[in-house]
């Protein structure tokens, strides 16, 4: 089975590499399911103090990451592999959900995948930066002091659909968002009787056919 490479351009690998080693994720690595690499911006910056922003034309506050830095760390990526595809989390891209991740997520063409996640920082980023962008995405209305969590997102909610990576075949298709805004059904564990809070009598019963009804009745949708 094809598997899916991330490289991470990022000024912080230490807040995402953890992650990234553990549970999971480290499954999906250690089984070949995916792979994780990671690019230094500051390696691409400019003068002896490797500098990668600068302040805006016009004014205002804060600091833009510049051109330079940007397109040549992706440029380094995409000289060994031209077909990788460029990510980045922004509030002008599309809202990141269950099917856009589906849709990265495809290896039915049985050829590799490579994403490039670059990690914006700062005030922001130059402009021009997006026009190496293949996949805007924004993770909603909110703001964040980087691109390193939406990173991580993005990455975790691909890596757990791909087959091998989650315990059990359906794990992901029966799952809250797996068809539209779906959401799952009610789910519990022992013991039957926790202080008072009992499970269902009918999940109990062994009747299969009794619970796939419950079930149906019991899964809702999104308000």
């Amino acid at each position: 089975m094809p598997k899916i490479k991330f490289t991470i351009i990022t000024l912080f690998r230490e807040a995402i590499e953890p992650y990234l080693s553990s549970s999971m994720m480290w499954k999906a690595t250690d089984k070949g399911i995916v792979e994780f690499d990671y690019v230094n911006l500051r390696d691409f910056g400019l003068g002896p103090h490797k500098s990668v922003d600068d302040t805006p034309y016009g004014g205002g506050d804060g600091m833009l990451l510049r051109c330079e830095p940007v397109f040549a760390a992706i440029e380094s990526v995409k000289a060994k592999d031209p077909t990788a595809k460029v990510i980045i989390p922004t509030p002008v891209g599309r809202t990141w959900d269950q099917s856009f991740a589906r849709e990265l997520s495809n290896t039915s063409k049985e050829e590799p995948r490579h994403y490039i996640i670059f990690c914006p920082h700062y005030e922001g980023y130059d402009e021009r930066i997006l026009s190496l962008v293949d996949y805007k995405i924004s993770l909603g209305r909110y703001v964040l002091t980087g691109g390193e969590l939406p990173a991580l997102i993005i990455i975790d909610s691909i890596t757990r659909l791909l087959p091998g990576v989650l315990g059990g075949e359906q794990s992901a298709e029966i799952e809250s968002f797996s068809d539209g805004d779906n959401l799952e059904y009610p789910q519990y564990t022992k013991p039957a009787d926790f202080c008072g809070l009992k499970v269902p009598d009918i999940l109990l019963s062994g009747n299969h056919g009794a619970i796939a009804k419950w079930r149906e009745e019991h899964s809702g949708h999104v308000i």
